[in-house]
Formats: C-alpha cells, structure tokens, sequence
C-alpha cells in the first residue's frame, strides 16, 4: 500500500500574494497529519518565492509524521538543511524563471557534487532522495551516488496526450531502480482522475501531491480534500 505525501507550497503562495500571516502553511501541514497523510512535503526555494525558512524552522518542530524538504544542490540550501535536520531532503533542479519544477535532476552531469552532498546528508541521518526522470541512465546514476532514494517526476504522464506510453516508461524505471537496491516514490503533476494507474505500479512506496489537493481544498476543506486523495492512494 502505497503512502501519501502533502506539499503544502501553494497554501505559501496564497499567503505570499498579500505577503501577511494568511494562510499559514505550518497549519495546512497539521490539517493534513491529522486527516491521515503520511508525510509533509515542502519545496524552500532560493528565491523564497513561497516557502520561507520559518515555515520550515516551525514545521520541524511540529510535524509528527516526517517532514521532507525539497530543496536545489547548492551549498547554502545543504548548509540551512544540516542545521534543520528534517528528516528527508529531496534534490531537485530549480530555475528562477520555471513556474513549478519542470523536470528530472540531470544527476550524470552532476554526479560527484551530489555524491558529496549525499554524503554530507546521510552522515546526518537525514535519508536524500533524487528527483529525476524515469530514466535508466539517470537511475543508474543516482544509484552510484550512495543516495537511498529517487522520486519519479510524473510531469510528462500526467501532462502527456498518450499517457499509456508515458505510463511504460514509469513502470520501466520503477523496476530498474529497485533492482539497483533504490526505494523510489513518485510525484509531480498528479490529479485525483490520474494518481490511480501510477499507486498500480509495484514498488511505489509513497507519492507526493500538492497542487491537486490545495485546489480541491478550496471547495471541499483541506481534511476532506486530503481524505479523499489518501482513499486513492491506499486503494
């Protein structure tokens, strides 16, 4: 049975808009906990354009499931996680100019700074995992930087007119990843008409969702847009 993973960004976007107190991120993460999910997701971008680092100082302190932050391969972002602890850290590429994160961490370009940041991390007791395309090469990569994790991107599925075929591919690299001893989870792009056909796919241990549960959020509630999800991910 597969887990579910709440990104809280875009309560953060909302707030920033106004750039007040509300909404506040830090309780959209305890609405979430308490309707069941199994993680809070966070993405602290350099340019803080939703996220800011008290949000993440708060959320570690108060989240009692496990609090996975998504953040670039620099050294200050490695720096601020070292001192948060937060039990997961997530590398994933970031451009200023991109709306949301538009695809894989390009890890065989990159592989010896994320070697050494997996290092860095793991020493910590802080479990890393790469988010990347379901690609061979890049899971073959990723497995040779030490690093316990990968996160499929899921942007092409979800996005693609031919899912089926994109639907492959995830299914390909799920299997190849295993068997290179990785645990993968999944996420980006993901809907409540789409999440089912990849929580089918053996090996998924947990998916990642924000923008399609805020959304919801808005005419149902949090509790019960996040309940209605996690029927589809434990089903």
């Amino acid at each position: 049975m597969s887990q579910l993973g709440v990104n809280i960004d875009h309560v953060a976007t909302i707030r920033q808009v106004r750039g007040g107190k509300e909404p506040d991120p830090v309780k959209a993460a305890l609405i979430a906990e308490l309707a069941g999910c199994d993680s809070i997701v966070c993405h602290l971008r350099e340019d803080k354009r939703h996220i800011q680092e008290r949000d993440v100082r708060l959320l570690k302190e108060l989240v009692q499931t496990k609090l996975n932050l998504e953040m670039a391969a620099t050294d200050a972002m490695v720096k601020f996680a070292l001192n948060i602890k937060p039990n997961q850290v997530t590398l994933v590429p970031e451009r200023r100019e991109e709306l949301t994160t538009e695809g894989g961490l390009d890890v065989i370009s990159q592989r010896e700074k994320i070697t050494a940041i997996v290092s860095l991390l793991q020493e910590q007791k802080i479990l890393v995992s790469l988010f990347i395309e379901p690609d061979i090469a890049q899971i073959r990569a990723s497995a040779k930087t030490n690093a316990m994790m990968i996160e499929i991107h899921t942007g092409q599925y979800a996005n693609s007119i031919n899912p089926e075929e994109e639907l492959e591919k995830i299914v390909e690299a799920v299997s190849f990843a295993r068997k290179q001893g990785l645990r993968v989870v999944a996420g980006h792009g993901l809907t409540y008409r789409n999440t089912a056909q990849i929580v089918a796919i053996t090996g998924i241990e947990e998916l990642n969702i924000g923008h399609s549960i805020i959304s919801h959020a808005l005419f149902v509630g949090l509790d019960e847009a996040v309940r209605e999800m996690l029927e589809i991910v434990r089903g």
